[in-house]
């Protein structure tokens, strides 16, 4: 009957899923590996045309020349081979990289693709170059030099306190520092090389380790990292003194009155130009032309001062005055 012979062909079909038939799948699967690796192996063996990654390596003198930028480590290459040879190129399986010696390295900055031919074509084993791929290569190297440079700060940048000066001199340990890198990046710098101080404003000597700051740390290196910076920060010494102001273009016939005096000259010095200062050489002057008729004030002008002072203000800043009639 037509459903006994369709039963009979539906437990033909699966009988080899019973569990009594397991060591058939085995033979299966093995059946299907086999013929996997021979096909693998056979196309392995065939020949191919193909573009691969290929490793350039640069041959130089690291104690003369420096890369100042990294340098390509690949090109793309077109090549013709067995798939044996491709496959572990692909893979960079002991593959030996192209030593490019180029000539006068530190003015030459590309090559063309097609120069590097030579170079390549000696280390594929097995493989024909048929033509480079990249177009160019681009580096830059430059000479590796080494020198010195006195270390100092900038006395201009010292910040201190109001009231407080910078005295010198100025100690730094060590006094110079060798730098070694690429010659154009070294030209750039500072000679003497100057460090940076803190921001803070300074009330007392000041004594610190200051590190040494730079651009380019990756290609330039230095033989010390910091340097001991030592100075002095003093105070002003401070006084004041009343004057009695000349009066210069007053109107004749009035009495003048300082509504806001006395007038007081306050100034500042270092201590070691104590003995120098001479008090009467103050000399400030009230101009009747510079009077301002919306508050009656003048602005007092110092004439003349001595010297060696630091800072000189007159108190108040408007004299404010009334004229009245003799």
């Amino acid at each position: 009957m037509p459903f006994n012979r369709t039963k009979h062909a539906l437990l033909w079909l699966l009988r080899p899923f019973s569990p009594k038939q397991k060591q058939y799948w085995r033979v299966v699967l093995l059946c299907f590996l086999t013929a996997g690796t021979f096909w693998l192996l056979n196309a392995l063996n065939k020949s191919y045309t193909a573009q691969v990654s290929y490793p350039i390596e640069f041959k130089y003198d690291p104690a003369a020349l420096v890369p100042v930028k990294p340098l390509p480590e690949e090109v793309v290459i077109n090549v013709t081979g067995k798939g044996w040879k491709l496959l572990r190129k692909n893979l960079l399986f002991n593959v030996k990289p192209a030593e490019l010696t180029i000539r006068n390295l530190s003015a030459v900055k590309q090559l063309p693709g097609q120069a590097l031919r030579p170079a390549i074509s000696n280390v594929l084993d097995g493989l024909n170059l048929n033509f480079v791929v990249t177009d160019t290569i681009s580096f830059d190297f430059d000479r590796l030099v080494t020198r010195k440079f006195q270390l100092a700060i900038d006395t201009t940048q010292v910040k201190v306190a109001p009231g407080y000066v910078f005295k010198g001199p100025v100690k730094v340990r060590p006094d110079s520092v060798t730098f070694t890198g690429p010659e154009l990046i070294l030209n750039q710098f500072p000679n003497p090389f100057l460090l940076a101080l803190p921001s803070q404003s300074l009330t007392g000597p000041f004594k610190a380790e200051v590190p040494l700051a730079y651009d380019f740390t990756s290609l330039v290196k230095a033989d010390v990292s910091e340097a001991e910076v030592q100075f002095g920060v003093i105070a002003f010494e401070k006084k004041e003194l009343l004057v009695q102001p000349v009066l210069q273009n007053f109107p004749v016939g009035y009495r003048l009155l300082l509504v806001n005096g006395p007038v007081v000259v306050q100034y500042a010095y270092l201590p070691q130009n104590r003995d120098l200062i001479q008090p009467e050489l103050f000399q400030v002057a009230l101009d009747f032309q510079k009077f301002n008729p919306a508050d009656s004030t003048i602005v007092p002008t110092v004439l003349q001062r001595p010297p060696h002072l630091k800072q000189v203000a007159v108190v108040p800043g408007k004299v404010k005055i009334s004229l009245t009639p003799q």
